[in-house]
């Protein structure tokens, strides 16, 4: 989920951008395997980055790359993958079936790259930290704790990275976004198009904002602006209200149910035994904020939402041995929450506006997940000590590349409203809307492939709404 710091720091980080010399890439022959056993015969290649370009003398960073040639010379620009998260890996992600077969079909139209930016995957030299957030098991989660917590558990791992050497202030978007020009460069190519999701757009939209005369077609799933790190609660209460109307006929007061049984918790916190995956029995009291992390964490696409009417009629009535265990896994069993480091720096440093930090504290005063649809965020805080990219990072900005965008009315992490919004500054911007589609979509649909790569063929799409079959709802 999308991070956010409370304690804003009003100057924004100096960025010196270094040149790059244009460099041949040793590339070297790798077979990548799906996760059903699909084979692709590739090339794997790094580029060296500083890692704080504003400190020439620092550590060099090792981006490693995995490169899909084209099947022919076509002329168009290198396509470069940016994985979500952030934290998620780009060669990992072309793993998954349904996007290696993305990758594989857009090698008709030019070189494919999956990339693992700074931090992440095979470019990671992040040591993991041994330290991670505590919480009591007979006692319910309060945002108190929740933050006490974090913040305890952030202080000493930023701490643990710093004697380590690693200078976590350099894990922000700007660098990622003068990575992703880096590559470039180091390829030789005059412009690169640009496809991603979730964070991954929201780094696409960055290497927009600061390098657009080198991006020759964009095309992004599941939008996160650059002022949306953290989500606003009115379009999270607004996808809630989306998951009502398809449930419809069969749970027809799903959101006043979420709203009584969060009432019954927070008065009233709840103990529940139940066996955990381990065998171990175990006892845990909930209370609000650990059912709205664990419906926040089920809320991404409709194969876990649809899980939702059931589970809070299940508590309504009394049964929370559903609940239980999903808390536990998300939030409560020890080691659950741990910092991996660039994950939580990236979305620190992308921070918000004072005026959207205003407008998200009087929305979640009333809102079906108060603060918690951004956790670890505001929890996390300061503790990390990363710098806060500033307001113009996060200021609009206009672009004449051609640019689609597609948003499922079913995502529970990035909205359609943010995404319609944002492409309006785009001159040569199209949106297609996924009626019942979440957040990863391109698991939900071979036909979101096929729009992809007719995209990056140069043709517009003719539709600007697709509609998917509506969930079922279970229990």
């Amino acid at each position: 989920m999308s991070c956010f710091v409370r304690r804003i720091i009003a100057v924004g980080v100096a960025l010196t951008v270094v040149a790059m010399p244009a460099a041949a890439i040793d590339f070297t022959p790798y077979e990548l395997v799906s996760r059903d056993g699909q084979k692709a015969q590739v090339e794997k290649g790094t580029i060296s980055v500083p890692e704080n370009r504003s400190k020439p003398s620092g550590r060099t960073l090792t981006l490693t790359f995995v490169r899909w040639p084209a099947l022919k010379a076509t002329g168009r620009a290198p396509i470069v993958y940016l994985a979500g998260g952030p934290g998620g890996s780009g060669i990992d992600a072309a793993r998954q079936p349904a996007r290696f077969a993305i990758f594989q079909a857009l090698r008709e139209v030019a070189d494919v790259i999956a990339f693992d930016q700074r931090g992440t995957g095979a470019s990671n030299t992040i040591p993991p930290c041994p330290i991670s957030p505590s919480l009591p098991r007979d006692q319910p989660t309060t945002r108190d704790s929740l933050t006490g917590a974090v913040r305890e558990a952030g202080a000493a791992c930023a701490s643990f990275w710093r004697e380590r050497g690693i200078d976590l202030a350099a894990y922000n978007t700007r660098e990622s976004a003068a990575d992703i020009d880096a590559l470039r460069v180091a390829l030789g190519v005059p412009k690169i198009s640009l496809w991603g999701i979730s964070y991954g757009s929201h780094l696409g939209l960055a290497v927009l904002k600061y390098y657009p005369k080198y991006v020759e077609r964009v095309s992004f799933v599941g939008i996160e602006g650059l002022d949306e790190t953290v989500k606003l609660p009115a379009l999270t209460d607004a996808f809630y209200g989306r998951i009502q109307a398809a449930a419809q006929a069969v749970y027809p007061d799903f959101i006043a149910t979420m709203r009584r049984v969060h009432a019954r918790v927070e008065r009233a916190p709840v103990a529940v035994t139940f066996k955990a995956g381990s065998g171990e029995d175990v006892t845990l009291v909930m209370g609000v904020t650990d059912v709205r992390i664990a419906a926040t964490g089920l809320s991404s696409d409709p194969s876990r939402s649809r899980l939702l009417p059931g589970l809070y009629s299940m508590m309504d009535s009394g049964d929370f041995s559903r609940a239980a265990p999903v808390v536990w896994e998300a939030l409560r069993k020890p080691g659950a929450l741990t910092f991996r480091g660039m994950d939580e720096a990236m979305d620190v440093a992308s921070g918000i506006s004072r005026e959207r930090l205003k407008l998200f504290e009087m929305q979640a005063a009333d809102a079906l997940m108060g603060e918690v649809i951004n956790f670890p965020m505001p929890h996390l805080g300061n503790a990390l000590g990363v710098p806060d990219l500033g307001n113009g990072f996060r200021a609009p900005f206009e672009s004449d590349v051609p640019t689609l965008f597609l948003s499922g009315t079913l995502d529970g992490r990035t909205y359609p409203e943010s995404a319609r919004a944002i492409i309006q500054r785009f001159r040569h911007g199209h949106h297609l809307i996924v009626e019942n589609g979440g957040h990863n979509l391109f698991e939900a649909s071979p036909l979101i492939k096929d729009v992809v790569v007719a995209w990056f063929r140069g043709e517009a799409p003719a539709i600007s709404t697709l509609k998917l079959p509506p969930p079922d709802f279970p229990y």
